[in-house]
């Protein structure tokens, strides 16, 4: 007597269904992917996504990811085109519209207004006979892959190969513009993400905030401008402004005997580790770490060797770094 098959097994043969499908999709590819691409870079617009239904929610993380990644993008809502929002798309757009039929009516007030204004338009559907796939001016067209229901009526397969084929597009174009995580980080401002990609000058304390002495100045006056600023450390400067050296608790101290005597110069650990003000905060904390040290000068490698800008540990912290 044959069993019943499990979630598992349901959850197995789906994912087993729409992995073979995005097998279909790749060996698929052809020129036409190439001139969806270029078509795509030589808009001096924006690219305007649009679907309907299922489709329609493939195209808004399209066009996030598209936009997230140096490609200027905005979802327009089909039925809302036909209400006004046609007047957000213009010429020097392209645009990338996708349906699995290829055939759905909410669609062609969006595809008769590309041919009217001369809107450069890449249709994604299944069947290459469709009205979509004809009116296009670059069609990619999805391979004749089994929905994972098994029936055939619940978009499965079908908006899996469509999200793909969008992220496919959005890194070509991004390793085009050879687009950096730097880059990245410009339109992920906030969350671990952004914490991960903030640069060192993002995060770094500056200006009358840094702790700074002379080599000539005496400790007395060094431990004032470390309890006064609250780093636990002093930069220590010589004539010409340039960071020469940096007093720690470590140094205070190997330097018990007679401190007050001394200069900071006499002190101070020579030649500290600096790092730059465009280095990733990743790797100032990678620093810190190695050296079993809380804090780091910021320098310009180009520069005078005057300090920049000091980060703290706890400046990484804050932001979920560490």
């Amino acid at each position: 007597m044959a069993h019943s098959p499990t979630f598992l097994d349901t959850a197995r043969r789906v994912i087993a269904t729409e992995t073979d499908a995005l097998r279909q999709l790749g060996e698929s590819l052809d020129d036409n992917f190439n001139t969806a691409v270029e078509t795509m870079l030589s808009a001096t617009g924006r690219i305007i996504i649009c679907g309907m239904g299922k489709s329609g929610h493939i195209a808004r993380k399209i066009a996030a990811t598209l936009a997230s990644t140096g490609t200027p993008a905005h979802f327009v809502h089909p039925a809302e085109a036909s209400h006004g929002d046609l007047g957000m798309m213009a010429q020097g757009d392209v645009a990338l519209v996708l349906s699995n039929s290829g055939e759905t009516p909410e669609l062609a007030d969006v595809i008769a207004y590309t041919r009217r204004f001369n809107i450069p338009m890449i249709g994604v559907a299944s069947r290459p006979g469709s009205t979509l796939i004809k009116q296009s001016d670059v069609a990619l067209i999805l391979p004749p892959a089994e929905e994972a229901c098994g029936s055939g009526i619940v978009p499965t397969s079908s908006t899996t190969m469509t999200l793909a084929l969008g992220d496919a597009l959005a890194i070509a174009l991004m390793e085009h513009r050879r687009f950096t995580p730097e880059h990245f980080r410009e339109f992920h401002p906030g969350g671990k993400l952004g914490a991960q990609l903030s640069r060192v000058s993002d995060l770094m304390h500056k200006g009358d905030a840094l702790p700074l002495v002379q080599e000539t100045t005496s400790m007395a006056d060094a431990l004032l401008e470390i309890s006064r600023k609250g780093f636990g450390v002093v930069g220590v400067l010589n004539g010409a402004g340039a960071l020469t050296g940096i007093v720690t608790d470590g140094d205070l101290r190997r330097h018990m005997q007679g401190l007050l005597d001394l200069t900071a110069a006499e002190v101070m650990t020579k030649s500290p580790k600096t790092i730059a003000p465009e280095a990733l905060a990743e790797e100032a904390v990678a620093l810190m770490n190695a050296r079993k040290i809380t804090c780091v000068f910021v320098l310009d490698p180009e520069g005078d060797g005057a300090p920049l800008g000091l980060l703290h540990i706890h400046d990484c912290l804050r932001v979920g770094l560490g």
